[in-house]
């Protein structure tokens, strides 16, 4: 067992870790991104990273429907969607270190074990799973780069897949000097309408199962619909084992970037730096940008309507980053950008014109498999006839491929192998490097590549230079037999692989904005770099409205 203060990392970082009790979605993820912006303002280096106990290896094979999107960093990390809210508020790559499951974990182990790297042992959750997970909880921030590292610990606590993440926690804190990690849970307090007051007691018990495993929280942030008056503040000071000013009100926000102001507003900054003693910060953090953000978020000069194609529109979380970006574009352009989301599978030529009705471009998502396919054909075919801006994301490209293949050059069975292995004319087909893969996850072409753009073309006159780097998630491609045929009828290929010469972009010369990207663009818009395409799309939404 080691001696109190002997971890290795002791001085090179400080550590925050973020817990949740009584029910899921409180915004843990939200609470750990505003409070790293408020730290980052005072001039601060952090960076947070999320543990989540489910025990894929990464959500890269989980439905939307059950997980939500799947996040990719540069590095080509499959990861959770909470990593597109730390690099959206702190405008700072996260990587494959940023994200860690109950999986990946047991997976290294298992695999060291098999190795006989622990001499015959016998494999237990403690030591050598929570040693594993201590590890690469403090791998940031011994790298020098880092002043701190926010850990959000996925779940809620009491749940036993949590209890390994829980227990790490605990031994670090011992481990590491005094001073140097501290505990922020995250509860809620319920309005009960027929008492007519907030319920203290869910937040009690939480407290008191993370105190049966070992924690003690030093900042209690509490989820609320209304005010919490100050003797329900004392009241749960004293019952929860906390100073009464570490009790941090938490109020439901008009917008998640709203959020860094309101604990600004309650000093959560100012409780964690002084716990942590924290030196060399400004005395307030410098947020004017952010708040110049903000107010043209909240007030708009114009408005428009963009319909989001997709098969999983039922739950907003599917496609964050695309509703995020169009958040960061609209504030851009002063623009007030409303998304109506239609399914795809409810989309035919006969309905299309009625369900397209009022808006002013439509987005195609990305997606994988057959459903809804041919809708989205439906719907890119309408766009490029009737002139409306049109955004295609990685399958969004690939549908306008196939519907230009089908009703322009007259390939009637034109498709992507992906959805007709058959087809006679594959105008998107697989990569040849992915034709032997037998597996599912992580072996996509993942992460960032090169894109040269022609100059002169919509996509290099809305980033304002040729070459790009862009983030991938995808197994087919255009297929370049197809290309010089593609060109001759209008469908440009703007933006090339320098490598490989892949097409990156295609784009119609004779249509006001007609756009596709095999890339992810949304998973590099921030607060502080709204994306360009983004930007330029909802420009030329807001010049079709107005007939320009």
């Amino acid at each position: 067992m080691p001696d109190r203060n002997s971890t290795s990392a002791a001085a090179t970082a400080k550590y925050i870790f973020v817990t949740g009790g009584v029910t899921s979605s409180l915004g843990k993820g939200i609470i750990s991104a505003s409070l790293a912006k408020l730290l980052q303002a005072r001039g601060f280096r952090v960076t947070i990273q999320k543990f989540d106990p489910y025990i894929n290896i990464d959500p890269g094979t989980l439905n939307p429907y059950e997980h939500g999107e799947c996040y990719v960093t540069d590095d080509g990390a499959e990861t959770d969607l909470d990593l597109g809210h730390y690099e959206r508020f702190l405008n700072v790559p996260t990587s494959q270190a940023n994200n860690v499951t109950t999986g990946r974990i047991y997976d290294h182990v298992i695999t060291k074990e098999r190795e006989g790297a622990y001499l015959g042992k016998t494999v237990q959750v403690v030591p050598h799973i929570t040693d594993e997970i201590k590890r690469r909880m403090l791998l940031l921030g011994q790298t020098g780069q880092f002043d701190v590292v926010i850990t959000e610990i996925g779940g809620s606590i009491g749940d036993i897949e949590s209890l390994p993440f829980v227990e790490s926690v605990r031994q670090l804190r011992w481990e590491l000097p005094e001073s140097s990690s501290l505990v922020i849970h995250l509860t809620l307090l319920p309005y009960l309408k027929a008492a007519g007051e907030l319920k203290t007691k869910p937040t009690q018990h939480s407290v008191r199962d993370l105190r049966s495993a070992g924690l003690q929280p030093d900042i209690l942030v509490c989820r609320s619909e209304y005010p919490i008056p100050a003797d329900m503040r004392r009241k749960i000071a004293l019952f929860c084992n906390v100073n009464i000013n570490s009790v941090i009100e938490s109020l439901d926000a008009d917008s998640i970037y709203s959020v860094p102001l309101l604990m600004l507003k309650e000093h959560l900054d100012e409780r964690v730096i002084k716990k942590l003693n924290l030196k060399g910060g400004a005395a307030q953090p410098d947020l004017e940008a952010w708040k110049d953000f903000l107010g043209r978020l909240k007030n708009p000069t114009e408005e428009v309507t963009i319909a989001l194609v997709g098969k999983y529109v039922e739950l907003p979380d599917a496609y964050k980053s695309i509703i995020e970006s169009f958040i960061h574009a609209g504030a851009q352009n002063e623009c007030k950008v409303t998304v109506r989301s239609i399914q795809s599978d409810n989309l035919t030529a006969d309905n299309v014109a009625q369900q397209l009705a009022g808006v002013h471009g439509v987005l195609v998502a990305p997606g994988f498999g057959e459903r809804g396919f041919e809708g989205k054909i439906a719907a890119v075919k309408y766009v490029r006839e009737n002139g409306i801006p049109f955004f295609g994301i990685c399958l969004g490209m690939q549908v306008a491929v196939v519907e230009f293949a089908r009703n322009v050059l007259g390939l009637k069975e034109a498709s992507s192998t992906e959805m007709d292995a058959q087809t006679p004319e594959p105008v998107i087909a697989m990569m040849e490097e992915q034709k032997t893969i037998t597996q599912k996850g992580g072996t996509m072409r993942l992460g960032a590549y090169d894109c040269e753009l022609r100059r002169g073309s919509k996509a290099a006159k809305a980033y304002g230079r040729n070459h790009i780097s862009e983030r991938h998630r995808h197994r087919y491609e255009f297929n370049n037999e197809y290309l010089e045929r593609f060109e001759a009828a209008g469908m440009q290929a703007t933006g090339r692989n320098p490598e490989t010469g892949l097409v990156e972009v295609v784009e119609l010369s004779d249509h006001p904005w007609f756009v596709g990207g095999q890339f992810h663009p949304e998973l590099k818009s921030t607060v502080q770099n709204p994306h360009p395409l983004f930007v330029r799309f909802v420009k030329a939404a807001i010049q079709y409205r107005k007939g320009l």
